[in-house]
């Protein structure tokens, strides 16, 4: 994440904090996200200099005044005018790092070989917030490659209890094993 993004990204969530609104925005910068991801021209656009600034505000005020927040309209337009749209994207990713940190949310992500049942989900969920204390938001992800098992991968951390690892650390015991 770049110091631009940190920084703005910062100051948004501290209005939002001040203003009782975190979760609000969060769902707005978000979905945003998610829009400017599938139509990267429409980023790109905000981004061309030869595009007056004032131009490139007036398109965020028709596209967006009615749907989101003023204050994160107000926050695009200060992107597009200072020319930093590109750290949008790290802006919304330190904003829900503060937001989780905040509010005892830990993300977790589980990749396994074959998607997770309802069952199994609710299980692993359960079990990790009991050890963690938070709240898990848990992502699951199917892997080919993984013969079996399930790693997790949470607050920077990984737990592999997948069979790929256990035979890697069975086939260095071996190794370092002398007859």
């Amino acid at each position: 994440m770049t110091e631009v993004a940190s920084t703005y990204g910062q100051a948004l969530y501290d209005l939002a904090k001040d203003e009782g609104l975190t979760e609000e925005i969060l769902g707005q910068v978000t979905a945003l996200k998610g829009s400017f991801d599938a139509e990267p021209a429409f980023v790109q656009l905000l981004c061309t200099p030869s595009i007056s600034k004032q131009e490139r505000c007036q398109v965020l005020d028709d596209s967006l005044r009615a749907q989101v927040h003023p204050y994160v309209l107000n926050f695009l337009k200060i992107l597009t005018e200072k020319g930093y749209m590109r750290h949008f994207s790290g802006c919304c990713q330190l904003f829900r790092q503060q937001y989780n940190q905040d509010n005892g949310i830990l993300p977790v992500t589980a990749v396994t070989k074959l998607p997770l049942s309802d069952e199994l989900r609710r299980k692993l969920t359960e079990k990790l917030s009991s050890v963690t204390g938070k709240t898990i938001e848990l992502e699951c992800r199917v892997d080919p490659e993984c013969l079996g098992g399930v790693r997790l991968d949470l607050g920077g951390m990984q737990v592999d209890g997948t069979v790929r690892h256990r035979l890697d650390e069975i086939r260095t015991i071996l190794k370092n094993t002398v007859l």
